[in-house]
């Protein structure tokens, strides 16, 4: 059973969600940080999705945080080219040759960059 203050945080969270969602961009603030400071990527994917850029940044920048390039994948195949620079400069940091070449084959010309630059480097 929740506790009364439990109740009233998330009615709290459900109208700065309703605010948010309305246009209040004050709300949809104050929704980004909360979400971020919990890492609750759900909310800021829900936020980015709806065309809300801060969060779609904030949304990158946790899930770099997080280790969680499986969302950067998603935003970059959604077109995302923030999310797809991230990818591959961490591809890069981590010599994933695999990854640039899933970038490249998608039409991602700075991933075919880096993977030649890659390729050349490697000991034959």
């Amino acid at each position: 059973m929740k506790q009364p203050n439990e109740v009233s945080a998330d009615s709290a969270l459900s109208l700065l969600r309703a605010r948010a969602d309305r246009g209040d961009t004050s709300a949809a603030d104050e929704l980004i940080e909360l979400a971020a400071e919990r890492g609750d990527l759900g909310e800021l994917r829900r936020l980015a999705d709806g065309g809300n850029g801060a969060a779609a940044d904030q949304l990158i920048e946790s899930a770099i945080e997080l280790g969680d390039l499986d969302e950067l994948r998603r935003m970059a195949a959604a077109g995302n080219t923030t999310a797809a620079d991230q990818l591959i400069e961490l591809a890069t940091e981590r010599g994933d040759l695999d990854e640039l070449r899933r970038l490249a084959d998608t039409g991602n010309t700075t991933a075919a960059d880096q993977l030649m630059e890659l390729e050349s480097e490697e000991p034959e």
